[in-house]
């Protein structure tokens, strides 16, 4: 792979990993925010025991765990690209070095 390719794959690396960060601070942001949406209606059923306060619960729960695995989910894309950037790098140390 030329010295070329390898310098615009990591800018491309580098550029997509950015936008991950991104979005990952926007989804802590966001499950911090509907994890404690769902520990109130958590509350609020244990207190009413009703079945609409359960139905809530269930419901505000079920969105926080999929933020959390969206989060997961950029969390490993972000792993992947650094195991990527560094073989990149790798690449283009040897190939600086020939």
């Amino acid at each position: 792979m030329s010295r070329s390719l390898i310098e615009r794959r990591l800018f491309d690396v580098a550029e997509r990993m950015r936008l991950l960060r991104e979005e990952l601070a926007i989804a802590d942001e966001q499950l911090a925010v509907l994890a404690e949406a769902a520990d109130d209606a958590r509350l609020r059923a244990l207190v009413s025991e009703t079945p609409l306060a359960g139905q809530e619960h269930t419901e505000a729960q079920r969105h926080a765990d999929a933020m959390a695995r969206h989060r997961s989910d950029v969390c490993n894309q972000l792993d992947e690209l650094e195991r990527t950037q560094d073989e990149l790098l790798d690449r283009l140390l040897a190939e600086s070095t020939r």
